[in-house]
């Protein structure tokens, strides 16, 4: 009896297994949303399209999350350090208090890459964001490869992200 019920766990484990990396890579085969959102800096709207063709991270924060602000640097170094071989950040705020209080955040962090203003349906569009930071790398063809969550280190980053350029 013993026997069969660990041959029954070990089947249901394996099982499970299966069906999460199954889901996860379905979740990574899917094509990014498109959006139309408003740049903090100039109020113009930058259309997805805008980033054809290139390595995109894209990351969901907020003025207020410490933890947003801690990535910041690693953001700014890793945009200079591969923006010039098709690859760019792009900062996604879900602030409620308008362009005006992230535009100050981005002049006060000195930040180098695009910075938008997420709308509901984008987070939603993305699967729902339910903690921030969370980012999205996402290859040349526009597929999300992979989400993070919480803050991420540059070299993790790095190399993933070189990982989609070469």
């Amino acid at each position: 009896m013993k026997k069969r019920s660990r041959f029954l766990t070990a089947v249901i484990y394996t099982l499970t297994l299966f069906f999460c990396f199954a889901a996860f890579e379905a979740v990574a085969a899917t094509q990014m949303p498109s959006f139309s959102l408003e740049d903090v800096r100039n109020g113009k709207t930058v259309d997805s399209s805008a980033f054809d063709g290139k390595v995109l991270l894209l990351t969901f924060f907020a003025t207020w999350c410490p933890p947003c602000a801690e990535e910041v640097p690693v953001l700014n170094q890793l945009h200079e350090e591969l923006s010039g071989s098709g690859f760019s950040v792009v900062g996604l705020s879900v602030d409620q208090q308008g362009a005006s209080v992230v535009s100050k955040f981005v002049t006060r962090k000195d930040i180098k890459y695009p910075v938008l203003m997420a709308k509901s349906k984008t987070t939603v569009d993305f699967g729902g964001i339910y903690g921030i930071p969370v980012a999205f790398l996402v290859n040349k063809a526009g597929h999300v490869v992979k989400k993070y969550s919480g803050y991420v280190q540059h070299e993790i980053l790095e190399k993933d992200v070189r990982s989609l350029l070469n």
